[in-house]
């Protein structure tokens, strides 16, 4: 199995209203480095997983109106807790949509927000 890796980041803000987050029922903000990993089982005829550019095209229009966006305020993510982990699974869905059927066994998303604290998304294809 090969696996290529891109990062981007993205700045947001968001509120998570839910008794468990304590502070962060309150509106805050985070920013995130957002990793996509693809996967694939053989390499493509150019002896690569994808090209680089091909995927952090992917992953920067993925995140591009999320960014420096306050998510509460955002018309698809109404009533929808914006944790990491969603937005994880946001972000791994919508790229997953452009990808060519059939090609790659899976992707993975990971959304790190502190070194030492991250979340990913993994989805099969």
């Amino acid at each position: 199995m090969y696996a290529l890796t891109v990062r981007d980041h993205m700045m947001i803000a968001h509120s998570l209203p839910h008794p468990g987050f304590g502070p962060a029922q309150a509106l805050h903000g985070a920013t995130f480095v957002v990793e996509l990993t693809i996967r694939r089982r053989e390499l493509g005829e150019d002896a690569t997983v994808i090209d680089i550019g091909e995927a952090t095209g992917l992953l920067k229009d993925a995140i591009a109106d999320l960014d420096y966006t306050n998510l509460d305020e955002h018309p698809d993510l109404q009533g929808v807790l914006t944790t990491t982990e969603t937005l994880a699974r946001i972000v791994a869905d919508r790229v997953a949509d452009r990808l060519e059927p059939g090609v790659y066994t899976g992707l993975d998303v990971t959304l790190r927000e502190h070194p030492d604290a991250w979340a990913t998304y993994t989805r099969e294809l």
